[in-house]
């Protein structure tokens, strides 16, 4: 979504919002995962003895689930220069103004296991967040308060903690009713 700044009532209802996020980015990452073992076995018998495909193989190997340590991209070890973070300058990559263009399938193979890492960076910054807002819940913070929370790409990052004003509980509906009985049925002692 990008950034993004929410109102939460209450602890647990950031809580299930971090949840739902960790629920989603485990679902792409496991649809990634399996979407990169069969690029690799589709591509293991043209390119079996590449070192890319090696060193990819082997990355694929160690991906066992979201909680895994970050896998770094496999990078040919043919680059150019020393510059980093120059990856146009990786072969099968071409600049075209801001984007990287391939036609490779190692091309391919690396856009999946950047993908990948980032998921797995962002499900465990979701889960250090969580970590502290179960700290918070610890602490006892009240029911008195809204959590103003600064969200940057699906992950929270701040939170800012805002007293529940009175004038909130002004606006609840209030039913209030008033019974009238007319003359004619006071009278039923009088028959």
């Amino acid at each position: 979504m990008g950034t993004e700044i929410r109102t939460f009532n209450s602890l647990k209802d950031i809580t299930e919002y971090l949840l739902d996020q960790n629920a989603q980015y485990k679902g792409l990452f496991e649809d990634y995962s399996q979407w990169l073992g069969s690029l690799l076995r589709s591509y293991e018998e043209e390119h079996k003895n590449d070192d890319w495909y090696q060193k990819s193989a082997a990355l694929q190997k160690n991906l066992k689930g979201p909680a895994a340590k970050k896998a770094p991209e496999p990078k040919s070890s043919g680059k150019k220069g020393g510059a980093k973070g120059k990856e146009a300058e990786t072969p099968g990559w071409i600049q075209s103004g801001n984007v990287l263009l391939s036609s490779t399938e190692q091309g391919q193979v690396e856009v999946m296991f950047e993908a990948i890492e980032k998921i797995n960076s962002k499900i465990q910054e979701l889960d250090k967040f969580k970590a502290t807002v179960q700290q918070l819940e610890r602490l006892g913070l009240g029911k008195n308060v809204n959590y103003v929370v600064y969200i940057e790409d699906d992950v929270p990052k701040k939170i800012v903690l805002r007293v529940k004003s009175n004038l909130a509980d002004e606006g609840i509906f209030k039913f209030a009713t008033e019974l009238s009985v007319p003359a004619a049925f006071s009278d039923f002692d009088d028959r």
